[in-house]
């Protein structure tokens, strides 16, 4: 799992290596290469049966795809606009927002200690927000925020289908995903101007950032407890700033460093108590 976070972060300091790809091309050429990975991936693991379970897919699975679509494209297109800390510190506010909508439309209780968490954590982000509301830098984060909120949706959509006897495996849903991005970004990716190393940069992304870990990922949450997943996963969000700030010069502001602060404490708080609680 922290090989997994590691290569996740690994996306803000590449995109800033790129020569003239740009904004939905970025988007376009890495989820491109996420499918064609995918395509020799998930045969391998789960032979090639995984094609078919694909067309006799319900609702859920191509929802969970829909959802892997936009947080691929939105994440792509904020790294255009934003700082790589601003897109990591917005995507992690993802378990709260999960606990909010499951709370909403599955009936999950959020215990006191998760409501105590959202309310330092909302507070870190409107500190950011608003120190990008009043330098104009606003539009990058709020396409990040995009993350997260579909993060949760699919999060939701999976635990219910779960809970009515319906396997949605996620692995066919991030080829979905990817497929759908890719399709969605194209016309406004035309026409192309990517050099040849931007493609190669790319393609590396689609492999190596999306493919690989994504897979990874997923077998990882069947043997690791759900808040050892969460606080792993924040690793993404330290090692990606640490990537940004040593390989493309880009270190992070006075804000973000104050309301990433808040945010991964929050969180950090809320999985260890989860932990010990669990454990008692």
């Amino acid at each position: 799992m922290v090989a997994v976070t590691l290569m996740w972060s690994i996306a803000g300091v590449v995109t800033r290596q790129l020569e003239n790809a740009r904004s939905f091309e970025i988007t376009f050429w890495r989820s491109f290469f996420t499918v064609v990975s995918l395509l020799v991936i998930l045969p391998f693991f789960q032979g090639r049966e995984v094609f078919a379970r694909i067309r006799r897919g319900g609702a859920a699975l191509w929802l969970s795809g829909l959802c892997w679509s936009v947080m691929f494209t939105a994440f792509m297109v904020a790294l255009t606009l934003t700082t790589v800390a601003n897109v990591l510190v917005t995507m992690a506010v993802g378990p709260f927002l999960t606990a909010l909508i499951a709370r909403a439309f599955i009936g999950h209780r959020i215990p006191a200690r998760t409501w105590g968490a959202i309310g330092v954590a909302g507070a870190g982000i409107a500190y950011m927000y608003g120190a990008q509301l009043s330098a104009g830098q606003l539009a990058g984060t709020l396409v990040a925020f995009a993350v997260p909120l579909a993060g949760a949706v699919n999060w939701t959509v999976t635990q219910r289908s779960h809970a009515r006897g319906e396997d949605v495996d996620l692995v066919p849903a991030v080829l979905i995903g990817a497929v759908l991005s890719s399709l969605a970004t194209l016309p406004l990716a035309w026409p192309f101007e990517a050099t040849g190393r931007d493609v190669g940069l790319l393609a590396l992304l689609g492999l190596v950032q999306l493919a690989i870990p994504c897979s990874l990922a997923v077998v990882c949450a069947r043997v690791l407890k759900a808040p050892e997943i969460s606080l792993l996963a924040l690793l993404e969000v330290i090692f990606g700033i640490l990537l940004a700030w040593v390989g493309a010069g880009e270190a992070p502001g006075p804000t973000v460093l104050a309301g990433g602060t808040l945010v991964i404490g929050a969180l950090v708080a809320n999985e260890l108590l989860a932990w010990k609680q669990r454990g008692a």
